[in-house]
């Protein structure tokens, strides 16, 4: 599957982060392009540990059910997917600083592999291995990046 432990997929979002635009048209959701690159930063927090958000009560019920299903294959992830409101962006952000930044945390994320993974339960999922977020991490990416076209 593909996970931002493989080079090649870091270089492939990297390359279509540099395309995204302010101006990018989403085709969904209700935030903008560099809102949605600061909320894939918040999201990279969680999978690096740097944030540890409470579980939510709906991943308690729904979480095991929805899992196999979002991890047994490459799949993308499902257009207008609720989000956690701890990843939740409403302020104007720059395009460059936010993307300057999400490059730096992807880099983190895949020199420092599974053992730079954090252990924390993901909100929605609960437990995940070092892969799963690296799966994870890249299904949501991509699914940024489609919203935009990039």
């Amino acid at each position: 599957m593909k996970s931002l432990y493989d080079a090649s997929r870091v270089a492939e979002v990297k390359d279509r982060l540099a395309r995204l635009q302010t101006e990018s048209p989403r085709l969904w959701g209700k935030m903008n392009a560099p809102q949605a690159v600061a909320h894939c930063c918040l999201a990279l927090d969680w999978a690096l540990g740097d944030r540890h958000p409470p579980r939510l009560f709906a991943g308690r019920i729904l979480g095991r059910i929805v899992k196999p299903f979002v991890f047994r294959d490459d799949e993308p992830l499902r257009r207008n997917s609720p989000t956690s409101p701890d990843l939740l962006i409403a302020d104007q952000r720059d395009l460059a600083k936010e993307r300057e930044r999400l490059c730096a945390q992807i880099d983190r994320f895949a020199a420092g592999g599974p053992s730079a993974c954090t252990t924390n339960p993901h909100p929605f999922f609960g437990r995940l291995t070092a892969e799963e977020w690296a799966i994870l991490m890249y299904k949501h990416l991509d699914h940024h990046l489609r919203q935009f076209g990039a």
